[in-house]
């Protein structure tokens, strides 16, 4: 049986080449979706009531008309009737079917459907089951020959003696499942033979009726062109309402992302309007009540911060007179040790205290060389020199020159422009570091990579633990943290970085493949000879 239905066609994959990017687009193909989806879905309703009521007219009206023949063809007929007239019966049906094309067919007593015309189409087995149990008219959609086709099936039944022609309301089932309501068509039979019987039996004839439904197939059709020819301009129409949702959505969404934008960049206060009371407008105004409480934390931080530098800077600078005078006073106490002109306890004392006073000094110095790195107050006095003549300076001042534990390796010239004081407190506190926290023997190397000189200082120690690798040039940070107490202010590593920046020059930390800790100094290499300015 053929069945007309809207051609609807999607490709489960594939269907997106390529995800649409952007909030823009998909929400624009969100709502394009959701519009064809509604279109498609009204399209498909209605084409399915409008495909129903198209075919249950064209069924109610073959019905009625074959009725209608009925009634006026049927009195005529004698029963039993011979073959001869069933032929003339249906001929005579074909000839009134009209524009509408009958092709009958008739049989009496469950016989074989006689038909006139050769082009009738068989009377399908199902449908003539259903009307010899039934009783009632019934119907059948088929296909013939490539063509939809209604095949009618009803029976003829007595009326009174009056001779009127009647019709009862009747019900049937299709033999294909599909229910209709029918009539039954009641003609007034004459018989030689059986003139007693009952108004309303059965007389044995059933007359079949089929014509085709192209006229109402090419009206379906017309409907599937039409909804397909308006799916495109309404998707086209969908277009305009879809670009201006996104905007409206979009626009808060943009003003959030330039906010963040400015926040990530340093200026906490930022604040954006937020009209309305949706979804947007709250996450608006969460926006402000975040970027607020950054501001006055950073504001707290700051506050925080600089009262610690001041601070330390203000002791450091208050120190710094005192301790003088117990420096002077330390070294009066270290001659008279060194003389023996104090006791053995006296002179121990005296050599502790002198200790002590150095470090304390040497920790002041640090804090005030970090008081001026944070007021960007650092001077630096740059001259061209050969980097292994500040590298043989710095273990020689040391007293490491002829050390066992320090080798230099310098194979070549490595001129720099470069403050000389700074970089020897940075290869200083790089050795320094070393011999303390690691194990000898400490490697000096210097190389020239292209417009680059490294100076790499090595020791054959445990490493750096991998926790500790991000925070070696953190102020006063210890790797150790059980034991606080060392020989050093926790400020080396944190001056030497802040040196090498100064010279526009990076240091870093690593851990050698074979032990021990790698640390490198990078600096650009000089244009001229080395020499001073």
């Amino acid at each position: 049986m053929r069945r007309f239905r809207l051609p609807l066609r999607f490709a489960a994959s594939g269907f997106w080449p390529h995800a649409p990017r952007g909030l823009r687009v998909r929400l624009v193909v969100a709502f394009l979706l959701a519009a064809a989806f509604g279109a498609l879905l009204t399209a498909g309703l209605t084409f399915h009531r409008a495909r129903a009521a198209i075919l249950d007219r064209a069924e109610e009206t073959a019905v009625a008309d074959l009725r209608t023949q009925l009634d006026s063809l049927a009195p005529d007929l004698t029963l039993p009737p011979t073959a001869q007239d069933l032929r003339g019966l249906t001929r005579q049906i074909d000839q009134a079917g009209g524009a509408r094309a009958w092709h009958a067919s008739a049989s009496y007593r469950g016989g074989e459907p006689v038909a006139a015309s050769a082009g009738t189409p068989p009377v399908p087995d199902e449908l003539r089951r259903a009307v010899q149990d039934g009783g009632r008219a019934l119907h059948q959609r088929t296909e013939h020959d490539g063509r939809p086709w209604l095949a009618l099936g009803m029976p003829v039944a007595y009326t009174d003696d009056t001779g009127d022609t009647g019709t009862d309301a009747g019900t049937g089932t299709d033999a294909d499942a599909h229910a209709d309501a029918h009539a039954d068509a009641h003609a007034d039979a004459h018989a030689d033979t059986d003139t007693s019987a009952d108004a309303g039996s059965l007389s044995g004839l059933t007359v079949y009726a089929a014509f085709p439904l192209d006229d109402d197939r090419a009206d379906i059709d017309a409907l599937v062109t039409a909804a397909e020819a308006g799916a495109v301009p309404a998707l086209a129409l969908a277009l305009v309402p879809a670009l201006f949702a996104a905007r409206s959505v979009l626009r808060p969404v943009r003003r959030l992302r330039h906010g963040a934008e400015r926040i990530a960049a340093g200026e906490l206060d930022t604040r954006l309007d937020a009209p309305g009371r949706d979804e947007l407008a709250d996450l608006t105004r969460s926006f402000n009540t975040m970027a607020e409480t950054l501001e006055r934390d950073a504001a707290e931080l700051r506050r925080l911060e600089a009262g610690a530098r001041r601070f330390a800077a203000d002791v450091a600078h208050e120190l710094r007179t005192p301790l003088a005078a117990m420096a002077a006073v330390t070294e009066v106490l270290d001659e008279d040790a060194a003389s023996g002109v104090l006791p053995a306890d006296t002179e121990d004392a005296v050599r502790l205290i002198s200790e002590e006073v150095r470090a304390l000094a040497r920790t002041v110095e640090d804090l005030m060389e970090v008081s001026r790195f944070d007021a960007k107050a650092a001077p630096v006095h740059r001259e061209d020199v050969d980097l292994r003549t500040l590298v043989t300076k710095t273990l020689q001042l040391r007293g490491w020159a002829h050390d066992e534990r320090v080798r230099a390796d310098l194979p070549e010239p490595a001129p720099v422009r470069v403050d000389p004081r700074r970089i020897d407190v940075v290869l200083g506190n790089l050795v320094a570091n070393a011999l303390h926290h690691g194990r000898p023997p400490v490697t000096v190397a210097v190389r020239v990579r292209g417009d680059r000189v490294r100076v790499t200082v090595t020791d054959r120690g445990p490493g750096i633990p991998d926790e500790a690798l991000p925070y070696v040039f953190d102020r006063f940070y210890k790797a150790d943290a059980a034991r606080p107490r060392s020989g050093g202010s926790g400020l080396g590593l944190a001056i030497a970085q802040e040196n090498a920046a100064l010279n526009d020059g990076t240091l870093t930390a690593a851990n050698h493949p074979e032990g021990g800790a790698v640390f490198t100094l990078t600096l650009p290499a000089a244009a001229s000879s080395p020499g001073t300015t």
